[in-house]
């Protein structure tokens, strides 16, 4: 083996190990990413209903007008609108749902249920 076949080898074989760190890290950093999307939009969901919650007690008779409550509700919606700023973030895991969703219905819809109003009408003319 020459000087130069050497040489060659030993790069393509730092190369190889490199990629391969290289795809390993990369595939780790994705499967991180998705998974604080999921808790991010967990966070939302949470926070949301939250403000809902807060909302539906100030409403009721006996808290309306209770500034305590009002105050809570308003920070509550102000976090609320805080976390929507990240919703590219955790719409990364919803996108994908929406989308098998979207395939499935584009999929159906040649086919018609024969309980409905309009087949039972079609099949008696």
């Amino acid at each position: 083996m020459s000087r130069l076949e050497i040489i060659l080898l030993a790069i393509t074989i730092l190369s190889v190990f490199f990629n391969v760190f290289i795809i390993g890290y990369t595939r780790k950093a994705i499967t991180e990413l998705l998974s604080i999307s999921e808790e991010l939009g967990d966070i939302q969901e949470m926070v949301n209903s939250f403000a809902n919650h807060i909302e539906s007690v100030h409403d009721m008779e006996m808290f309306y007008g209770d500034e305590t409550l009002a105050g809570l509700m308003e920070h509550a919606n102000s976090l609320n609108a805080q976390l929507e700023t990240f919703e590219y973030i955790y719409s990364l895991t919803t996108v994908k749902e929406d989308e098998g969703n979207d395939i499935d219905e584009s999929t159906n819809t040649d086919t018609t249920d024969e309980n409905t109003p309009q087949a039972q009408e079609e099949e008696e003319d």
